[in-house]
């Protein structure tokens, strides 16, 4: 290897690409800097100059759950409470992903994640693929009334959004502990590893201009990078009820009066 291509790739490092890790490191040196070296020696070369450290042998893992079969049987969503512009600066980032596939089909920020702002992105993933099968939660208050802290759920009385998701033929499913939402907590890791640096890199600061790069570049760049192909072709994905657009049953004013 020339040495001035080692040369350039530690100082990418060390001025650039400071705050990257080395799998985030190593997918911009070939599109933005024209340097094509295999993983492994990029990663050898930055440990052995001390800009890395080496990796620990990992424990033994819990068993993983099985995927879904199909996309649109399952849906996971939940938030990850994080500085995503390294600053004093606390968004929520709430993501809907398909459980078949790893496919994102929702990420925003939010000041806060609410009974209104799980209902605009269930709403925004509903419209262009139809009325998927079920929907997998924390036990936060806007998806469950739980009467005892820390106990089961009471799935005879809805929430607002509940409601709304039983009309819409959704059944909800309730996480008992983070282990069970495993690939939700593994999937935040990632997002909190390369998401404040792409901001840092791009220079945005501003909550709505962060929504929009994930909306028109970041969510694809994900799915490019960790999307699988499901286990089974086809998908689950429905028409709404009475074969209507469906995405009024998730506003939460109309929702709301139909309480009363």
């Amino acid at each position: 290897m020339p040495v001035a291509t080692v040369e350039n790739v530690l100082a990418l490092d060390r001025e650039k690409y400071f705050d990257l890790n080395v799998p985030h490191f190593h997918e911009k040196l070939g599109p933005e800097q024209g340097i094509e070296l295999s993983y492994t020696w990029v990663k050898q070369a930055l440990q052995g100059a001390g800009l890395v450290a080496r990796e620990r042998k990992r424990g033994v893992h819990r068993k993983r759950r099985a995927r879904r079969p199909l996309p649109g049987m399952l849906l996971p969503i939940d938030g990850s409470h994080h500085q995503w512009f390294q600053d004093e600066r606390w968004y929520d980032l709430m993501v809907i992903r398909d459980d078949a596939s790893s496919e994102i089909d929702y990420a925003q920020r939010v000041e806060e994640e609410s009974t209104g702002t799980v209902m605009a992105g269930l709403r925004e993933g509903i419209e262009p693929k139809g009325v998927f099968g079920a929907l997998y939660s924390d036990r936060a208050s806007h998806f469950w009334l739980t009467p005892k802290t820390g106990g089961k759920v009471d799935y005879h009385r809805r929430t607002q959004l509940g409601r709304a998701l039983h009309e819409l033929g959704v059944h909800m499913i309730p996480a008992y502990s983070p282990e069970a939402r495993g690939r939700s907590e593994r999937s935040f890791r990632t997002w909190q590893g390369r998401l404040p640096q792409e901001l840092r890199l791009h220079q945005i600061q501003a909550l709505a201009a962060a929504n929009q790069f994930l909306g028109a570049h970041y969510s694809a760049e994900c799915n490019r990078c960790f999307q699988v192909a499901p286990e089974q072709r086809g998908n689950r994905f429905g028409a709404p009820p009475e074969h209507g657009s469906g995405t009024h049953f998730l506003s939460p004013v109309r929702t709301r009066r139909a309480a009363r």
